[in-house]
């Protein structure tokens, strides 16, 4: 199988391209690439390592390597049970960015988890997504089930 690396490229650009737009942030993809990396690093904190790999199964090449970049999958999973929590991990995977990037706002936050997970639909199934929703604590359930039919 040949690789095709340009095509990869174009393929992770026109998703952060789009994603950008969905997320209404103008042209600024630099933001948004920290925001996407940020939401699907703390996801993979908290969701079990088997449903993790399911998950990069069905994901594209680009964001296959978004998803494991500096992954360590022996590390302790945090204690996560509501969603300030998770918002809180969020911040803490985009570092300093996350001043400027969320703006201290639980509620832009949240919109922008809401919005990544609607976007991500498109590149995963419904079973899938159920299979996350099912992995996650109580509290947190709703940021995938409400946004599963799209």
């Amino acid at each position: 199988m040949a690789l095709n690396f340009n095509q990869y490229a174009l393929e992770g650009n026109t998703f952060l391209k789009e994603y950008t737009k969905e997320m209404n942030l103008g042209n600024d993809r630099d933001k948004a690439g920290r925001i996407l990396t940020s939401i699907l690093h703390a996801l993979r904190d908290i969701i079990p390592t088997e449903e993790s790999l399911q998950l990069i199964a069905q994901l594209p090449l680009f964001l296959k390597g978004v998803y494991v970049n500096g992954w360590n999958i022996k590390k302790e999973k945090p204690k996560v049970k509501h969603m300030a929590e998770f918002l809180d991990l969020v911040r803490q995977h985009d570092g300093p960015a996350a001043v400027n990037d969320f703006e201290y706002s639980d509620e832009r936050a949240e919109r922008y988890v809401d919005t990544t997970f609607i976007y991500l639909r498109k590149h995963i199934s419904l079973g899938e997504m159920e299979d996350i929703r099912d992995s996650l604590p109580k509290d947190l359930k709703s940021m995938i089930y409400s946004n599963l039919m799209f």
